[in-house]
């Protein structure tokens, strides 16, 4: 195998630029801003989850990692592979919750009762959850940096990694018990230990194996990176024409480590892998169910690719730009990106494509860079689900790469260009903390306009409720509450109690009427009315009104 994968070409020589970034001169400066950076990043993530209530997904997740923590079984969230919730799981320990191990019920009800019903505090145990995330979420920040640095210099890597702690989406998701950024990480990370095995083959093309298998042991989205990665491995030597041996080697390497990689995922939770599906696994059928049967990953990854396509199938409602529909539309990703990122990081995206793609320098780098999110951007617009840019978190990680490129054209309007607009989404950033899910642009209105264009995880995924506890008692001591909140949160346990003002007549409902800004924007019949017949007194968090009727 050592000779297999023996370098087939002279080593590839660094840009002048990350030449100079090696030298030993000056590097304490960088550190310094390196640390800077990812300290602002640290403190906006962990101020923002200290206040958070639990988002919709992340019970479904935290209850998971118990029980594969505490009780090593898979039986609960199998759509989802268990590598996310292992780490999540590191946080549950520390917080040493009590867990029910007879509880019977399913995976929703599972985290609402570790959470509110087993006699623990759900502020601490969240928080405990989250830690892991966000340790992992800046530790992909100097994969960032690095992966720029060594492909256009030190200035470049600090513009990349400031684009990525800024991210209001990266902040948002990072400061999650979910799996989102940390699958879109562990995808970065192998494309850049793929970049560093054109000069030495071992030990990076084993280790960026290893970087996908930690991503398809997260998320199966990020199945769709497979050939690419392999590609990637496979490509320097193919490109230099010598024996296919080695291409192929390569490229099976990276294959291997990743399945070997989720396979441990699932021994680490049950050794014997015992597989119980607590839900009914959809029957696929045609070119998915072949796909299904020939991957070569445990029987419970199998059945959570069978639940994704039967999510597929499943009747979603979208709302884009005001308008609710059925079903999806394949440029709703696009637009919502258009909304959720800062102005000058779009302009800087834009711009870092065209660099990578057209600087002689810098063209090798390209399919490093762009070919996974490409790709698997492309395998987003066909999901069935319009429920946010979370779907693509991946771009804010990748496009920072390109964008801190855009610096190795050496020009001197470049350079101003660029830290002008770095310093314009700092700004934009800093206004929308603490939050960072709610974000829009200016040129949508910011944070407090963002449920006019969009819904679900772009603005209210049921993260405020304690916040709303704290308005309520604070401003509206004693008045009568009507509540329609969207999210997993139990309004009780923070003292919130309103009934739902659907249930009953419309002439009953007096006094406040709060709602959640996703069940607003699709309001239809009684709920509709409601609102239409109230006047909105009160924001919470940008994510939940309060109406006076």
């Amino acid at each position: 195998m050592r000779d297999l994968l023996a370098p087939a070409v002279r080593p590839v020589p660094l840009p002048p630029a990350a030449q100079a970034a090696r030298r030993p001169g000056g590097r304490w400066p960088v550190r310094f801003l390196v640390a800077a950076l990812l300290a602002q990043m640290a403190c906006a993530m962990v101020t923002t989850a200290v206040r958070q209530t639990p988002t919709i997904d992340e019970p479904v997740y935290v209850g998971a990692a118990a029980e594969y923590v505490y009780e090593h079984r898979l039986r609960h969230n199998p759509e989802h592979p268990p590598l996310g919730k292992l780490l999540i799981g590191a946080g549950v320990i520390l917080a040493d919750p009590h867990v029910d191990r007879d509880f019977a019920g399913d995976q929703g009800r599972l985290g609402r009762h570790l959470l509110y019903e087993s006699g623990n505090d759900p502020w601490r145990l969240m928080l405990r959850a989250r830690l892991p995330v966000i340790a992992l979420t800046l530790l992909f920040g100097l994969v960032v940096f690095h992966f720029t640095r060594e492909l256009a210099g030190d200035i470049a890597g600090l513009a990349a990694l400031a684009l990525y702690c800024l991210s209001p989406d990266v902040i948002a998701h990072g400061s999650l018990a979910t799996l989102d950024v940390p699958a879109a990480g562990f995808v970065l990370t192998s494309a850049w230990l793929a970049w560093r095995a054109r000069r030495r083959p071992l030990p990076y093309v084993p280790l960026a194996g290893v970087a996908l298998g930690a991503a398809l042991a997260t998320r199966m989205s990020t199945l769709p990176a497979v050939p690419v990665v392999m590609a990637l491995a496979a490509l320097p030597v193919a490109a230099a024409g010598r024996r296919a041996a080695r291409a192929v080697a390569a490229a099976g390497v990276v294959a291997l480590a990743a399945v070997a990689v989720v396979w441990a995922a699932y021994l680490v939770v049950d050794p014997r892998l015992r597989w119980a599906p607590e839900q009914h696994v959809p029957v696929v059928h045609g070119p998915r169910e072949l796909l299904v049967r020939l991957i070569p990953f445990p029987e419970a990854y199998r059945d959570g690719m069978r639940l994704q396509f039967g999510l597929e199938n499943r009747h979603w409602q979208g709302f884009l730009f005001g308008r609710v529909y059925d079903g999806s539309r394949w440029y709703y990703l696009p637009a919502a990106l258009l909304v959720k990122t800062p102005l000058g990081m779009t302009a800087l995206w834009a711009g870092g494509v065209v660099a990578v793609v057209v600087s002689r320098r810098l063209r090798s780098a390209a399919p490093y860079v762009l070919a996974a999110p490409v790709v698997l951007f492309a395998a987003a617009l066909q999901g069935a689900r319009d429920l946010g840019v979370r779907y693509v978190v991946f771009l804010p990680l990748f496009l920072a790469v390109a964008a801190g490129c855009v610096l190795a054209l050496r020009r001197r309007w470049v350079t101003a260009g660029v830290a002008v607009l770095v310093a314009f989404v700092a700004v934009s950033s800093v206004r929308a903390y603490p939050f960072y899910l709610p974000y829009s642009n200016e040129a949508f209105g910011g944070p407090g306009r963002t449920r006019e264009w969009l819904h679900d995880s772009n603005v209210d995924w049921g993260q405020d409720l304690g916040r709303l506890a704290d308005r309520l008692r604070e401003r509206y001591p004693g008045e009568r509450v009507w509540l329609v909140y969207k999210g997993s949160g139990v309004p009780g346990f923070y003292g919130i109690k309103g009934a739902d003002p659907r249930r009953v007549p419309v002439a009953r409902v007096r006094g406040l009427v709060v709602v959640s800004d996703s069940a607003a924007a699709k309001a239809t019949g009684r709920l509709a009315e409601l609102i239409g017949a109230s006047r909105p007194v009160d924001r919470v968090g940008y994510s939940i009104t309060i109406y006076r009727r």
